[in-house]
């Protein structure tokens, strides 16, 4: 382990709402990280389950750091994140995306920790992994997709790569992501801190480790991404037209946040935004110049249809 790592605190941002079912279990595999110093910040959206209890005594008994819990804005799962993504008060070496019913390996913290200090300890840099979906029982259901490609902002424009459970950053991408949601909402955080790093120049480092044990049930608010029925409820939310709002979003986002990106980045947004705005002939010449791109080989086919039937 680092030397420094004894003092270099992680906060973990956890946002609930009646999570009181698995809530204990999610906490207890963060007590049980290898890294010793981890403040919790929860936003509990409203739950009217033992949700509060359960986090009051956790907080009692916390060892490793800070144990604060505070009222979410009760406008849905992803303002309730930004809520403390832009809080002021938050304030540490590195952040951390917690949900409230997974399981997270021991090492979790601590292998993000070591990549980032080893692999960029100055600019802003976003640690994400590979999900084990679970039961609710915890029985294996199978990993995630591995992607293979680079992480990259011409990648982010088009999907999300990791989930936020996995994600972990440090103080320099938490700057600009904070400040990039005080400008904007956003369609979900993970997604959002991807287009934001990447596409200001940080870093982001994809590991194929599972890190997380991702528990898959009916109370999930953002669903599995495995198998074949994960990639045809993705074409079905296509042509239903949520990929065209939810690019909508994003890029309104990153319009008010162009001061923050490079050069680059924004060049690959105009380009982009041609592709929405072209004829047809002309929205796949500007998708092929734009270099946006999807990790898998049927993703990236489903891009061009989507850019063919305007629904990007």
């Amino acid at each position: 382990m680092p030397q420094d790592q004894s003092r270099a605190v992680v906060s973990v941002l956890l946002a609930t709402y009646n999570g009181a079912a698995f809530l204990s279990e999610q906490l207890a595999s963060i007590e049980s990280q290898t890294y010793p110093a981890i403040d919790i910040w929860v936003s509990d959206d409203g739950s009217t389950d033992a949700t509060l209890e359960l986090l009051d005594s956790w907080r009692q008994k916390w060892a490793k750091g800070r144990f604060t819990v505070l009222p979410g804005p009760q406008k849905g799962y992803a303002e309730n994140f930004r809520s403390l993504i832009v809080n002021p008060d938050i304030i540490s070496a590195y952040y951390a995306f917690s949900d409230q019913d997974d399981l997270w390996e021991p090492e979790k913290i601590a292998t993000s920790v070591g990549w980032i200090e080893h692999n960029s300890p100055a600019g802003p840099a976003l640690f994400c992994s590979r999900t084990l979906a679970v039961t609710d029982e915890g029985s294996v259901i199978g990993p995630s997709p591995l992607f293979t490609r680079t992480p990259s902002f011409k990648n982010a424009l088009a999907q999300s790569l990791a989930g936020g459970n996995t994600m972990l950053y440090n103080r320099a991408a938490h700057e600009i992501l904070a400040e990039a949601s005080r400008r904007s909402d956003f369609v979900s955080h993970d997604w959002w801190i991807y287009l934001i790093v990447s596409g200001a120049g940080g870093t982001v480092h994809y590991s194929p480790e599972m890190l997380v044990h991702y528990r898959q049930h009916v109370n999930n608010q953002i669903g599995s991404n495995l198998g074949m029925l994960a990639r045809i409820r993705r074409l079905r939310l296509l042509f239903k037209g949520r990929f065209v709002e939810w690019t909508d979003l994003n890029m309104k986002g990153l319009s008010r946040n162009r001061d923050l990106l490079t050069r680059e980045a924004r060049e690959a947004c105009d380009l982009f935004n041609g592709v929405r705005k072209a004829s047809l002939f002309r929205r796949l010449y500007y998708l092929f110049r734009s270099g946006v791109y999807r990790q898998t080989m049927f993703g990236q086919l489903g891009l061009y249809m989507a850019a063919l039937l305007r629904k990007i």
